[in-house]
């Protein structure tokens, strides 16, 4: 998967938009961060939970890996771009999306 790639799934999101956040692009939803993708491109970031992220460690290793320290602890999931899939990113992306969205927006939207 390419940085533009995993921008357009990201921004395919309901009310997805892209801005930047320490000099690299970011994914909000009605202003909060649900996605990041690296200044080199190498990676995105998600917005699991703890437990989100362990399935999606389990289910994927070398594609998905808890960020270094206490971020990871949180559920902050890296995905390597270059071992990544649109089948297995887009439900994590829809998943870092639920996490951040307010329940108005969120109700209805099933992930895939």
């Amino acid at each position: 998967m390419t940085p533009d790639q995993f921008r357009k799934l990201a921004l395919d999101l309901p009310e997805a938009v892209e801005d930047e956040h320490h000099d690299h692009p970011d994914f909000r939803v009605r202003g909060k961060i649900f996605a990041t993708l690296s200044p080199d491109g190498v990676h995105g970031v998600l917005k699991l939970d703890p437990e989100q992220q362990a399935e999606h460690l389990a289910a994927a290793p070398g594609v998905f890996e808890a960020v270094p320290g206490g971020w990871g602890a949180k559920g902050y999931t890296r995905v390597v771009l270059k071992k990544a899939t649109k089948k297995l990113v887009v439900p994590a992306l829809a998943l870092a999306w639920l996490n951040t969205a307010p329940k108005s927006l969120s109700r209805d939207f099933e992930v895939e």
